[in-house]
């Protein structure tokens, strides 16, 4: 086998272009694939972060037990994470920007895996709440960090389908949690669930360190590869002011379309096993399973709706057509959710829960990819921390307003139609602000 073929033999005149001369025809040169294996690094950390955050909500009855804990106790330990993983979203996309991903990821890790780990010594409400302050500022590096490393491994028609295997990890660590963290507990106390989950993302670091580098330096890209990732235009390495991000109308769409559907996600997490308990018995005995099949149905609604838009773009569609279209199709399959606080049948009510959390993954995959679509690399981490700060305060706000819908209705009727159209609303904001999805000139570009 060669890799070129020839019309006629060296030193055979009957070759085209005169005597020994010879047609060469070099086949396609292979694009390698270690962008996958960053890739790959992504959806770990991805599902360790998610593990890490469900610990202490699987291990609530026990703790309330043994420590003493009413329910304002651990409402404001919740409150503590989610306001601290709101501030790092807002400041750790600017310091991971800084930084550069491969330090600014190993930072994040490191923070929020030694605040898992510090749970297992602390016993007072007020030591729970700082361990949870410190996991939500280091996990609050995770997206933002996550999305760099996509903007700087994958060509634009890739990136939809990187950032939706990556993201699936949230969906794996929803899994994982209450497979692990019971029995962990049952066999070795829940201290032990705490340093376990925790030491895992330092073993992560253990991958991450080594085998991470920027493409352009690795030694495992080859030339092809590398100019696989690089096909995109360039962007400037200048530092692009968060004043100047603030002035481009496609900050706040991103933002808005955040704020509207983050808390849509944080819904179904923190209030699904509730609303199968309320309307169909089940407890923790039975659970299980209905919950293992929305988040593995989640799983494939985040890499199907990377692949969606990734799919259309290749096939020679627009990016703004291919994005918008694959949001259009998630924000659509979300409203059947609109039934399920009436389906009588508890596995009719779990294919519509299901249905609505794998298409919000598959619209928070295309949702990502638009900042990379619009901005430069050097802006995209800071972008999605404010994106991330806006979720984190609709994620605050939809406690309150599902709280109170619950106390004053006593059913999810309301709660899931606001769920059902949210995504539709957002989608046309979006659409009002950015009516072509497009590179912008940020600052000096």
């Amino acid at each position: 086998m060669t890799d070129m073929t020839t019309t006629g033999q060296p030193g055979d005149s009957r070759g085209p272009g005169g005597p020994a001369a010879t047609a060469v025809v070099a086949a396609p040169r292979r694009v390698g694939h270690y962008r996958w294996v960053i890739c790959a690094l992504l959806f770990l950390a991805t599902t360790v972060n998610y593990v890490d955050r469900q610990v202490i909500g699987i291990l609530k009855p026990t703790l309330q037990h043994e420590l003493g804990w009413s329910e304002i106790d651990y409402g404001n330990i919740v409150f503590a994470f989610s306001l601290a993983y709101g501030l790092g979203l807002l400041c750790v996309g600017r310091l991971i920007d800084r930084l550069g991903t491969k330090r600014g990821y190993s930072l994040a890790l490191m923070v929020w895996s030694m605040a898992a780990m510090a749970h297992a010594g602390v016993r007072s409400v007020v030591g729970f709440a700082s361990a949870r302050f410190a996991l939500g500022l280091g996990e609050s590096g995770n997206f933002p960090a996550a999305i760099k490393s996509v903007a700087e491994w994958f060509p634009k028609k890739e990136r939809a389908l990187a950032t939706g295997i990556f993201n699936s990890g949230s969906n794996v660590g929803a899994i994982v949690a209450p497979l692990l963290v019971p029995w962990l507990t049952l066999t070795y106390g829940w201290q032990t669930a705490f340093l376990v989950t925790g030491g895992i993302g330092l073993g992560w670091l253990a991958l991450w360190i080594p085998l991470y580098a920027a493409p352009e330096r690795h030694r495992r890209v080859s030339a092809a590869e590398l100019a696989h990732i690089q096909s995109d235009p360039p962007d400037p390495v200048t530092p692009i002011p968060w004043r100047r991000l603030l002035m481009h109308r496609q900050t706040w769409a991103f933002a808005i379309a955040k704020f509207l559907t983050d808390p849509i996600w944080w819904l179904y997490l923190y209030w699904v096993p509730d609303f199968l308990n309320r309307n169909h018995g089940l407890n923790l005995q039975t659970i299980g399973p209905p919950l293992v099949a929305i988040y593995l149905c989640a799983d494939g609604g985040s890499i199907g709706g990377g692949w969606l838009s990734s799919s259309l773009i290749k096939r020679g569609w627009t990016v703004n057509a291919g994005r918008k279209t694959a949001m259009l199709v998630c924000a659509c399959a979300v409203t059947p959710i609109v039934f399920a606080a009436r389906a009588s049948h508890l596995w009719v009510a779990v294919a519509l829960v299901a249905l609505a959390a794998s298409s919000h993954q598959g619209w928070s995959a295309n949702l990502f990819t638009t900042v990379s679509d619009m901005f430069p690399r050097r802006a995209v981490a800071s972008l999605v921390g404010i994106g991330g700060m806006a979720g984190a305060i609709g994620m605050l706000l939809i406690a309150k307003v599902t709280a109170y819908l619950l106390q004053v209705t006593g059913t999810y009727v309301v709660v899931f139609l606001i769920a059902g159209f949210t995504y539709l609303l957002a989608l046309a904001i979006f659409q009002v602000l950015v009516p072509r999805i497009e590179p912008l000139r940020v600052g000096d570009d």
